[in-house]
């Protein structure tokens, strides 16, 4: 090959190069909640790139941004807690999954979306290109209505940070004096903050002391007045239609009041959404989460898509439930590959209600559907098969 060929292809090589970066269509994964882990997974089955010359995406470059290489999947972490589990029966690993559907990963958090110049910065400095995002990065602690709840309280969320507490909380109960009773205070008495209650005392027993303090009267749904019934029996104290006016060191002040002591003090209370979904311009409901329609696509951006505790379907008010974020993976992932394939997109209806499970610490726990609520030790090990099922599908040898 002479000198004027070979340098005639050196450059239609790097033209070629060019042409196929400027047509390559930037899909980002930001979050890896439960919708997403599917979206994953379901990349390894069929990828999104194209192979065939009459398809129209010949290229589709797929990013995710999580601060985390691995999921917590919430519905065990009681269990955990509890003894029951060890944390690994607990985790999904990301990187498998990433590994096997070829895809970047990003390990930080978002900031801020720049919509005009379609970029995504991120808390360690980066830029991040996008043409097609995908939000499921699920709730953040809310405790805009508890003055020193951010100083003096341990938060639920991120679970991450939980289970670091709850590692310190270990030693410094077991630890203790035999003699010595820890004070455990829980703020917030829904089914999150009663389960990790329940377990609490059943990995510890005497040794510690625990509150639980509910602004409302009743505990949730069908399943409260067996959850009192039980928390009575495992000595947890439930102080119903208290509300907290503010945390100090050591100490939660009611309204009414009165001062409860505790030596740990855990806010489980109601999800937030996080003030940048909003500040970046995306259309959100009255409390920040982001809107998105039947197709799971935001009202605002055509381009933007949402799954999980960070979205409200404009359709359907459904609770802030793992549940609910584990059903809408299959319906993100199939219309993330018809708007990238320019194809309608797939209306999807949440159902209506759904089967709750509640474990009350030992292996026991309660069924909630609809107006029936059954309870047993069977009930746990049926949400043993059913947690140990949804965990082996994502279990992939690194």
């Amino acid at each position: 090959m002479s000198k004027l060929q070979l340098g005639m292809a050196i450059s239609l090589f790097k033209l070629n190069d060019e042409v196929s970066n400027q047509s390559m269509k930037k899909l980002v994964l930001l979050g890896a909640g439960h919708a997403h882990v599917h979206v994953l997974k379901s990349l390894i089955g069929a990828p999104l790139r194209a192979f065939s010359s009459d398809n129209p995406l010949e290229n589709i470059e797929v990013t995710l941004i999580s601060p985390y290489d691995r999921q917590v999947y919430s519905g065990m972490l009681p269990g955990w807690v509890a003894g029951h589990y060890q944390l690994d029966d607990c985790l999904i690993p990301l990187q498998p999954l990433i590994t096997k559907a070829g895809v970047i990963f990003h390990q930080t958090a978002a900031t801020h979306i720049d919509f005009q110049n379609k970029v995504i910065d991120c808390a360690n400095g980066e830029k991040i290109a996008f043409d097609v995002l995908s939000i499921d990065t699920g709730p953040v602690a809310d405790f805009s209505m508890i003055p020193g709840a951010d100083e003096h309280a341990i938060s639920i969320r991120p679970i991450e940070s939980f289970i670091h507490a709850i590692e310190r909380i270990k030693q410094t109960v077991l630890q203790a004096d035999a003699a010595k009773t820890t004070r455990i205070a829980f703020v917030g008495a829904g089914a999150g903050g009663v389960e990790l209650a329940l377990a609490m005392q059943h990995a510890f027993g005497e040794r510690v002391a625990i509150t639980l303090i509910s602004a409302a009267n009743t505990l949730p749904g069908r399943v409260g007045a067996r959850l009192i019934k039980i928390l009575a029996q495992k000595k947890v104290q439930l102080l119903s239609g208290k509300s907290a006016a503010r945390i100090s060191a050591g100490a939660v002040h009611l309204q009414s009041g009165e001062i409860i002591g505790a030596d740990v003090i855990i806010a489980a209370t109601g999800a937030s959404a996080a003030p940048w979904l909003k500040q970046s311009g995306l259309k959100t409901d009255e409390r920040g989460f982001l809107l998105v329609n039947d197709f799971l696509q935001s009202i605002s951006h055509p381009n933007v898509f949402a799954a999980g505790d960070c979205a409200t379907m404009q359709n359907f008010m459904r609770p802030k439930s793992g549940v609910y974020a584990v059903r809408a993976g299959p319906p993100i992932a199939e219309n993330l590959r018809h708007y990238l394939r320019d194809e309608p997109l797939a209306a999807y209806a949440p159902q209506a209600r759904s089967l709750y499970l509640v474990s009350t610490g030992e292996k026991n726990a309660i069924a909630s559907w609809g107006k029936i609520a059954i309870e047993g030790r069977w009930v746990w090990r049926w949400k043993d098969r059913i947690d140990r099922g949804f965990m082996a599908k994502y279990a992939f040898a690194e």
